[in-house]
């Protein structure tokens, strides 16, 4: 009797285990998809994981005349790639590897026994294995017993594990955060000893890594994690740099913990909730003490700055940099019109935002942490009304692609001008009376530029 939940894997993988048994090769599906399906969080998962003690030419072999693709960049590493209809494989031969102390690629030695393969996994919980054809459990290292206490352990000590793969330790804020496992003592141990180690792993994959943290629906247990064990000191400092000192005078929150919180409050999307980690990095270089209490002037634009800086080193790409950075810059900008939204105020903040625009919105909502119920829904109304104003705005004129009533065509027709920097001024000029009166129409905006021509002499 196949238990429910593993039928659907079983039949997915049914003839690819029937070829590799009449070869005399055992076939393991491995990772988090065994995990998953134990624990009723079987999603789609279009990409399958597979172990086996074939050597990967007998494995590529083997993948010939069934597969659709057959790919083997990672041949020397012992994975053989393969697609099948809508299905991506990734089939590797049992195997143990350690990167040396210095070095960003690991050193993969072969092995015969699924057993020694799992235990160079990364946590007990990921160390189980479903041998095929049939639903067999091999499971070594209790990852069954870990995930039914929410506990996050590694198969061997942990400085073993790190020490096979350093970006094992920001993956443990994830399934701390995605699966709500509580870390092993000795585990965080490791990871406040070995933290520095995390500096032979490529930008590249620490980028992944801390993306699928941050879209984990609530990352906050993750992102304190990799704060208190000093892991961020070493590819996100800005994050510790937000637990400035406290003001026991004036009171002010905790950067930190409000910046957690923010990201809490934002939906799981990547570039959302990015810019919500960032939003207030800007905060402990402008910081300053007033009369008045705490201040942080022009934070938004420090922060601006330093998310770039950060994201670039994160390698992060251009397009979703830009956003990200964009939504930094102008998160405070919804508090600037407190006593109330001008059409002009609307025009100026929407062509600002661009695409980000329904983006910002949420970033502002999520903005608002108080607990004072009063405040928080003096906030969500402004913000409510300025999204009808938008609506309002949007129904009357083109309010998402703002240009101005003339092209450069007509520019240039009516002054008698050719290309030049001049153009382009009257252009900026007609732009600016298209933002604070809206559209004039061809007959006014012609006049007013008369009148601005003529009053440049």
């Amino acid at each position: 009797m196949i238990p429910e939940r593993l039928e659907g894997l079983v039949a997915a993988t049914a003839d690819l285990a029937d070829r590799f048994a009449a070869a005399g090769h055992n076939l393991y599906l491995v990772g988090g998809v065994v995990r998953d399906a134990i624990t009723n969080r079987l999603g789609d998962h279009a990409d399958l994981d597979f172990t086996t003690d074939a050597l990967p030419d007998e494995t590529e072999k083997l993948l010939n005349g069934w597969a659709d693709a057959v790919w083997t960049q990672g041949k020397r590493f012992g994975t053989i790639g393969a697609k099948k209809a809508d299905r991506f494989y990734e089939i590797t031969t049992h195997r143990a590897e350690a990167y040396s102390p210095d070095s960003r690629k690991p050193d993969v030695t072969f092995s015969t026994a699924v057993e020694a393969d799992l235990s160079r996994r990364d946590f007990t919980v990921n160390a189980m294995a479903l041998r095929l054809p049939g639903t067999e459990v091999i499971d070594p290292y209790e990852g069954l017993v870990d995930l039914a206490a929410g506990r996050l352990r590694t198969p061997l000590s942990p400085e073993e594990s790190f020490s096979d793969d350093p970006l094992r330790m920001l993956r443990a804020a994830r399934f701390i955060a995605g699966y709500q496992l509580v870390p092993d003592d000795a585990l965080v141990d490791a990871v406040r000893e070995m933290a520095p180690r995390l500096s032979i792993v490529s930008m590249e994959r620490v980028r992944d890594e801390l993306d699928k943290l941050l879209v984990v629906e609530d990352p906050s247990a993750g992102l304190w994690f990799i704060n208190q064990t000093g892991l961020a000191e070493h590819f996100l400092p800005e994050l510790p740099g937000l637990a400035v000192e406290q003001d026991p005078i004036h009171r002010h929150k905790d950067v930190l913990a409000h910046t957690i919180a923010v990201v809490a409050n934002t939906e799981p999307d990547r570039i959302l909730r990015m810019a919500a980690l960032l939003h207030d990095v800007g905060k402990p270089a402008t910081r300053q003490f007033g009369p008045k209490g705490v201040s942080f002037h022009h934070h938004e634009v420090v922060g601006a700055r330093m998310a770039r800086k950060r994201l670039t080193e994160l390698r992060w790409p251009t397009e979703d940099l830009d956003a990200v950075v964009t939504l930094v810059e102008l998160h405070l900008r919804f508090h600037t019109y407190a006593m109330g939204w001008t059409d002009s105020a609307i025009r100026r903040y929407v062509r600002d935002a661009g695409p980000m625009l329904e983006r910002l919105n949420k970033l502002t909502r999520a903005d608002c942490t108080t607990r004072n119920e009063a405040k928080a829904k003096r906030l969500a109304d402004r913000m409510d009304t300025l999204e009808r104003e938008i609506a309002r705005l949007r129904e009357q004129e083109e309010l998402d692609s703002i240009r101005p009533d003339l092209d450069g065509e007509q520019v240039m027709k009516q002054l008698g001008i050719a290309p030049s920097r001049e153009v382009g001024e009257a252009l900026s000029f007609l732009l600016e009376l298209r933002l604070e009166y809206g559209p004039l129409g061809d007959e006014e905006a012609a006049r007013r530029l008369a009148e601005w021509w003529k009053a440049r002499g």
